[in-house]
């Protein structure tokens, strides 16, 4: 706490420049404590925190296509069967009477799907050694690649627990229920845990080529949630573009995490929140206009009838045309993004004497270079929404597991979670992803 000065030293004047200080201060606690509670829609708390409406009962659900399957809706038919099974009466049922195959008609089409029975596939290896006859040298014989001596599990069998581990946050005893029951294949929990640990240099070599192409991108996005290694806090990072995404676990909050990963790279625009970790690192930068409009309506419910409305309507408007960025011509944008500067310029000429329209006016003051580069830039989004969509999954598997116990594991949850969302990017799935990182496969595509 601040010790206050001692009054008997200062002037007349000096005394009421702080007391006028001191009477802002006590009115922006009191706004604080009088303000509006705050809600997924006025601020950044999780949406899983807000309360739900109750849903309509008298809103019926919406019908599907009929022409897919069964009439009246039902999921679309699968374009490879593995068997086609043809229900032709033979005899009337009224009559008994001999019917003609050929005279009936297609009543109804529909498939029935079943899973096959799933029994692991076990390859018995028995190697030779000897002696040779001619010069007596020992010898034991090569076996085929991929059948070495070691662990006896394949890669198959790797890429299903690392895909139902990180992928499902599948926990080790139920993991190696799970691998019992459904595959009939026993494997405790030690040898999942081996079977990870081996895994990692596979994930690790992928990252590291996410890593160089996020190192070449002109647009990078970034955001950055809260992780528990070893007990400890610590934090998970993304770092993203069109193609590439990359997740790491650091101890550090603050911009040297940044500085290590771009080791130089100094891409044209980055997009954040206004964290101040998340500043400089670019020539351009664009703040997430999602954050920015929960701010406004937050000001709005605790009563500011002037500046926050404005803003979050021209923000709102500026949301809408980046939709159609697409179908205007450059110069076009450019005549936009003018005229935005030139509302906001006016917007700023206003004096809110809300407190917390005062305190988005000052901000804007501030930042207002990175409210609109997405207007001209196709390539920006306007929001940081994607980052936050990187790290849901991760968010969700902290409070299933309640965090790390090693550093390694965490390092390897990251990768593969680099890996997973990296393959979506190029189309494809989590599962191929796991098996192709670990066949050493390449997961980004020539870009």
């Amino acid at each position: 706490m601040t010790r206050p000065p001692d009054l008997s030293t200062l002037t007349s004047e000096e005394k009421d420049a702080l007391i006028v200080v001191l009477l802002e201060r006590v009115a922006e606690l009191e706004a604080r404590l009088g303000g509006p509670p705050k809600t997924p829609g006025n601020s950044s708390v999780p949406p899983s925190t807000g309360r739900k409406r109750n849903k309509d009962r008298r809103r019926g659900g919406v019908r599907r296509e009929a022409s897919v399957g069964r009439a009246g809706g039902g999921r679309r038919l699968h374009p490879n069967p593995d068997r086609i099974v043809r229900a032709k009466a033979t005899h009337c049922p009224h009559c008994a009477a001999a019917l003609d195959a050929c005279e009936q008609r297609l009543h109804a089409i529909y498939d029935k799907i079943e899973l096959p029975r799933i029994r692991p596939d076990v390859t018995r290896v028995e190697q030779y050694r000897g002696e040779c006859r001619c010069c007596g040298g020992a010898f034991v014989a090569a076996v085929p690649a991929g059948l070495e001596p070691g662990s006896p599990f394949g890669r198959s069998v790797a890429a299903m627990a690392i895909y139902l581990r990180y992928g499902h946050a599948i926990a080790y005893e139920r993991l190696s229920q799970l691998f019992a029951h459904l595959f009939g294949l026993s494997i405790s929990e030690g040898a999942l845990a081996n079977l990870f640990h081996r895994a990692q240099p596979a994930f690790a070599e992928r990252a590291g080529e996410i890593l160089g192409a996020l190192r070449q991108s002109r647009v990078i996005c970034s955001d950055e949630t809260s992780a528990r290694v070893e007990g400890r806090n610590h934090w998970q990072w993304v770092f993203h573009d069109e193609r590439a995404a990359l997740h790491v676990i650091r101890p550090s909050r603050g911009a040297r995490v940044v500085a290590e990963i771009m080791a130089g790279h100094r891409p044209e625009v980055w997009v954040s929140d206004l964290y101040s970790a998340q500043r400089g690192h670019a020539d351009q930068r664009q703040i997430c206009i999602a954050h920015q409009l929960r701010d406004c309506q937050y000001a709005i419910d605790a009563g500011d009838t002037l500046f926050a409305p404005a803003v979050k309507k021209l923000l709102r408007r500026a949301v809408k045309l980046s939709h159609r960025r697409d179908q205007l011509k450059d110069s076009t944008l450019a005549q936009y993004r003018a005229d935005f500067e030139r509302r906001l310029t006016a917007l700023m000429a206003l004096a809110p004497t809300n407190v917390h329209g005062r305190r988005l006016r000052q901000r804007y003051a501030k930042d207002r270079d990175g409210l609109f580069t997405f207007i001209t830039d196709r390539r920006v989004p306007p929001t940081n929404n994607g980052s936050e969509r990187e790290l849901r999954p991760s968010v969700i598997y902290r409070k299933v597991t309640n965090g790390f116990r090693s550093l390694w594991g965490a390092n390897l949850f990251a990768d593969i979670r680099s890996v997973v969302t990296t393959a979506a990017r190029n189309q494809r799935d989590p599962f191929a992803a796991v098996h192709a990182t670990l066949s050493r496969q390449a997961i980004l595509k020539p870009g």
